[in-house]
């Protein structure tokens, strides 16, 4: 795709263009990192894109209130964190299903991001919050976006996570054998209310560096994201059978997303046709999961 665009494109390849794929990438692939996790166990989360809104928010209002950076975007996180916690006791606990669950968390997510401000922005953020989304970092001969360094640091402590620990390789059988796990004594439950917790959290830390960018907290940012975040966490091979998934290939697959959209305008292309691009990457991606494991099967 890159290819493609350099050769139709003058300004793809500039290092300007580059660096704003990669930003508004990076708080898409943070939140699809927690997603991933979620769908590798077997379950989905709605609630993702109201969860960054709400973190953004709330850290926005702590601002507004004086409260020193640190707490205010500690309360952030711990929103995140909370509504995470809740999403995963209802599912693990209670065992009910996760797309109803976080289908009303998301409600009541996004019903709280109006009603704390009765449906009005928060704006004039101090410049300590909102360098979070848009300073450069010098690197070299480049000056590399604060979120791009977050979101690659994420990847390498996820990646590590999944692929380097005992609660990882918990998780992978969990979306692959539950029974497995349980016969073993491992406490599924704790598992499970985990990983929603982590999800929330990284969906906070996405909606924070994306409230820092645009440097206004607005009850209706974020809307539709929950679409982007489950299509780059499915498009990077995160199966929505379970028990498989690669924070890499998110990531990937995130940058992969935003540089479509960032070809269709630079090709002319009209903003409405990104969603089609989005969707048929999903459909394509699904039918080449099912393939495989088909084939696998015969």
């Amino acid at each position: 795709v890159g290819a493609f665009l350099s050769l139709n494109t003058d300004t793809f390849l500039s290092s300007n263009n580059l660096f704003n794929v990669a930003r508004a990438a990076s708080w898409i692939a943070i939140a699809a990192f927690g997603e991933s996790i979620v769908i590798i166990i077997g379950g989905i989360d709605l609630s993702v894109g109201a969860v960054m809104a709400l973190a953004g928010l709330v850290t926005a209002l702590g601002l507004q209130a004086n409260l020193p950076l640190p707490l205010a975007i500690l309360a952030g996180l711990l929103t995140g964190g909370v509504a995470g916690w809740a999403n995963g006791l209802m599912v693990g606990r209670v065992r009910l299903p996760s797309f109803i669950i976080t289908l009303g968390t998301m409600s009541i997510a996004r019903g709280l991001t109006f009603g704390l401000t009765g449906g009005w922005p928060v704006r004039d953020l101090p410049p300590s919050f909102t360098m979070l989304g848009i300073y450069n970092v010098p690197i070299g001969p480049w000056h590399v976006p604060l979120p791009v360094i977050f979101m690659l640091g994420l990847t390498v402590l996820v990646s590590l996570l999944l692929g380097q620990t005992v609660l990882g390789r918990y998780i992978y059988t969990l979306g692959g054998s539950e029974r497995a796990l349980l016969v073993s004594g491992v406490k599924v439950v704790q598992i499970k209310v985990l990983v929603y917790t982590l999800c929330g959290l990284l969906a906070a830390v996405g909606g924070l560096l994306m409230t820092a960018r645009l440097g206004v907290a607005a009850p209706t940012a974020a809307v539709g994201y929950e679409l982007d975040i489950i299509a780059a966490a499915i498009i990077g091979g995160t199966s929505l059978f379970g028990g498989e998934g690669s924070i890499v290939g998110v990531l990937l697959a995130a940058v992969l997303m935003q540089i479509l959209r960032s070809g269709l305008v630079l090709l002319g292309f009209s903003a409405y046709w990104q969603a089609v691009a989005i969707g048929a990457m999903i459909l394509v991606a699904i039918l080449l999961d099912y393939w495989r494991r088909q084939k696998a099967l015969a």
